[in-house]
């Protein structure tokens, strides 16, 4: 099962767009604010929030960024 994890910070409209789609779908995600954890921004290369990151162990498969919901649906169907 893929890892997703979603970069965002507190007073993002769009981020908490990302948060209701995958709630809705019953998906679970980390939730990482990239001022709080830089280095992990860095090693995920975030330079904007949402940013959602769908990893196969350590290989990431799908980098969204923005509200996207069609990108996110391909993402975690697969």
């Amino acid at each position: 099962m893929a890892r997703i994890i979603k970069f965002e910070k507190n007073d993002c409209a769009p981020c908490a767009q990302v948060s209701t789609y995958l709630d809705n779908k019953g998906i679970s995600y980390e939730t990482i604010n990239p001022f709080d954890e830089p280095e992990l921004a860095v090693k995920f290369k975030v330079r904007t929030v949402p940013t959602v990151i769908v990893l196969d162990g350590e290989e990431v498969k799908h980098r969204i960024i923005g509200f996207k919901p069609e990108e996110l649906e391909a993402a975690i169907a697969q």
